[in-house]
């Protein structure tokens, strides 16, 4: 299993590392812009990384979730904002496994098609005659200065189906407002500003519900529901991000001389240090393949397993972002100072780690719906 998926995700593997120049050579751009320059996405779009889930009836190669995840996690480990935009354009290609075939087949037609979704706020949706009318204004809209369609979610108001789930809703770039909100510290090159949308007319075939949207393609990918397949898709960037750091970590205790003049590779605690970011780091992708094979497996048996397995995946989920930060926080610490210039990759990581764990999809309420499953009581939520 493990070769096929290597062999299924070398290209994209390779590409990756293709790239490392060109990053290098933007980077500084990134936190100055708080955006990717158009020719770094540029890059990402001919080495194919935002269709990583598009089905293989479209001509895309429809990944596995483990394979996807591993993509995701060596663009992370080349840079933060890169994976975060890979994670979030690449997972939502699948979203051609959900709407009408000729609606999919027209906005992936776009060779530039990256979609951008926004989960962290409501809007409202009135239904009218073919479709609807949604006002919002959505925040963490990864890629907004890219999108070729943005997502959102909204409630229909209806006055008849208040507890009905939230649509995802889809709108054109000229149809939406992007509000210059993104100063923040981590994550800068991702752009993940606020938008908003007025009264927008939204075709009932350009939406679909969010937690369990009903497949238009036969892939397994497509049949994970939503509040399960969305964590997954970026809790891979908080892995890779830790794992860049590892490598950049070795590769400066290898080659030069930390504290006080001492090689860091001849230092016991930078021996402790490494040996436990390797075992902090195999133990999180293991929990993580072991989840999804099981909400795999149980996605056509009772519904008690099936709840059951996709807390344990959000659990997973949530021990490799706590997991990922352990590891950078390790890291960086035996490095001393070295780790606090801005040329460092140490420094720029430590920044994103911190702000990608802070997604609600990693976040270690995950913990309390697991036990409280354990102890045979109710989820006390149905969001996860």
């Amino acid at each position: 299993m493990l070769a096929h998926t290597a062999s299924r995700i070398e290209g994209y593997l390779n590409a990756i590392e293709d790239l490392a120049p060109l990053v290098a050579e933007h980077r500084d751009s990134f936190d100055r812009d708080r955006r990717l320059p158009d020719v770094v996405f540029r890059a990402l779009v001919d080495a194919g990384l935002f269709r990583l889930w598009l089905p293989t009836a479209m001509g895309g190669p429809e990944l596995s979730p483990v394979e996807f995840v591993r993509v995701v996690a060596a663009a992370s480990a080349l840079d933060g904002s890169i994976g975060w935009i890979v994670a979030n354009g690449g997972g939502m290609s699948r979203v051609a496994g959900y709407l009408p075939d000729a609606v999919a087949r027209e906005w992936f037609a776009d060779p530039l098609a990256f979609i951008v979704a926004a989960t962290g706020a409501i809007g409202s949706a009135q239904p009218v005659a073919g479709g609807y009318r949604v006002t919002g204004r959505w925040p963490f809209g990864s890629g907004t200065s890219h999108a070729t369609r943005f997502m959102a979610l909204a409630a229909v108001k209806d006055g008849g189906n208040s507890g009905q789930a939230p649509m995802s809703c889809y709108f054109r770039p000229e149809e939406v407002t992007v509000h210059d909100t993104w100063h923040v510290s981590g994550l800068r090159g991702t752009g993940s500003s606020d938008f908003e949308v007025r009264d927008v007319f939204v075709p009932a075939d350009h939406t679909h519900d969010l937690v369990a949207p009903r497949p238009t393609q036969p892939g397994i990918i497509y049949r994970i529901p939503g509040l399960s397949i969305f964590p997954w898709s970026i809790t891979g960037a908080s892995l890779g991000i830790a794992s860049g750091v590892m490598a950049a970590f070795t590769k400066q205790a290898t080659q030069g001389k930390g504290r006080f003049g001492v090689h860091l590779q001849d230092r016991e605690m930078v021996h402790s240090a490494v040996g436990r970011a390797e075992a902090t780091l195999g133990a999180a992708w293991a929990f993580l393949t072991q989840a999804m094979t099981e909400l795999v497996a149980a996605l056509d048996a009772d519904a008690d397993r099936l709840m059951r397995a996709r807390a344990r995946l959000r659990t997973a989920c949530a021990y490799a972002a706590e997991g990922s930060t352990r590891v950078v926080q390790m890291l960086t610490t035996e490095a001393g100072a070295s780790a606090i210039f801005e040329s460092s990759h140490l420094e720029r990581a430590g920044r994103d780690i911190n702000a990608a764990v802070k997604h609600i999809a990693m976040s270690p309420q995950s913990y309390i719906v697991a036990g409280r499953l354990t102890l045979g009581l109710d989820p006390g939520t149905m969001r996860f």
